[in-house]
């Protein structure tokens, strides 16, 4: 066969830049890389996250003049010993070494795997960081917008879904036109969520309301269906692009919108959704329930949002006679 006449083979550039341990350890290492993240992890969010982690581990390595076939279980926990993070995020750049190492042993790169030994601290949580919202405050959010324009009503209706369905705001920046429809007399919400989960949340009747006032008022009633719901705006305009609006600029409006309530910089997107399941678990709703429409496959996630623990502990704490 005339070599001459095979084409060679097509080096797709790498956006994230080889690490340099992989790429001193050849071509099964680079192919057992570009295979895991690349082919088997499609989740954009988790494979940088994995990607920052080999970074780390690299540089770390490289630094020690240590090859990748040296790499013992030792050399994984001084690594992760020497990272000062939280023990959360230790724990997950354990998991992605893990992760990473099984590819390259089924890759036969390596022998063994030497983060599958390494053992982590215990954590556990009982209660989630994220600070919650109250329903007083979240009423006064509501209402500190004016609803004079487009962008306030945009506004009113991405607080209020995030309000009324507990959705993550990553969910809720990628609805489109067609994900607002009508089911018989009800009108729904159809949410992509992490994981590649579709929900369809039912839309309250107010929030109805306000999203119809939104599609009339920005011009979108009739857009394409494939088009976003909710759009970036023109500086000071007023008038709405046909850009979608990024998790973070939807982060950003929250924080800004708190601060011309005068309520607390601390509270985030997140914070509507641990008081919307902590009111319904206060009122009375089953788990079971409330877990459904968090999107939650375990109960034990979901009892991470309830903060009637804390008020209680706070009642108690307020009683001490010192």
């Amino acid at each position: 066969m005339d070599e001459s006449n095979v084409p060679a083979r097509i080096e797709l550039p790498d956006p994230a830049g080889l690490p340099a341990l992989i790429r001193d350890a050849g071509g099964a290492a680079r192919f057992a890389f570009e295979e895991f993240f690349y082919g088997q992890i499609r989740n954009p969010f988790t494979r940088k996250a994995y990607l920052h982690t080999i970074r780390l581990f690299s540089n770390w390595c490289i630094s020690r003049d240590l090859a990748l076939v040296r790499v013992t279980p030792a050399d994984v926990g001084r690594f992760l010993d020497s990272l000062p993070v939280a023990l959360p995020t230790r724990k997950l750049h354990l998991a992605a070494l893990r992760r990473f190492f099984d590819g390259l042993v089924m890759r036969h790169v390596l022998i063994l795997n030497p983060a599958l030994s390494v053992r982590s601290d215990r954590y556990q949580v009982v209660e989630g960081k994220t600070p919650e919202i109250s329903v007083e405050h979240a009423r006064r959010l509501l209402k500190s917008i004016a609803l004079s324009h487009a962008v306030d009503r945009r506004d009113f209706v991405v607080i209020g879904i995030l309000i009324y369905t507990a959705a993550r705001v990553g969910a809720v920046a990628k609805l489109r036109r067609r994900d607002f429809y009508e089911v018989g007399d009800q009108f729904c919400l159809r949410f992509h969520e992490k994981g590649g989960k579709v929900r369809e949340i039912p839309v309250r009747h107010d929030l109805q309301l306000a999203l119809n006032e939104y599609l009339e008022q920005s011009g979108l009633r009739y857009a394409d269906p494939a088009s976003p719901l909710f759009r970036t705006a023109i500086r000071r305009t007023k008038r709405l692009t046909t850009k979608p609006m990024s998790a973070d600029d939807m982060a950003r409006m929250v924080k800004r919108r708190l601060r011309a309530a005068g309520l607390s910089s601390r509270l985030s997107p997140h914070s509507f959704r641990v008081m919307t399941i902590t009111d319904l678990l206060e009122q009375g709703v089953p788990l079971e329930d409330v877990q459904y429409l968090a999107g939650h496959a375990d109960p034990r996630t979901t009892r991470l949002y309830d903060r009637r623990k804390r008020r209680v502990t706070r009642n108690i704490v307020e009683r001490i006679s010192v």
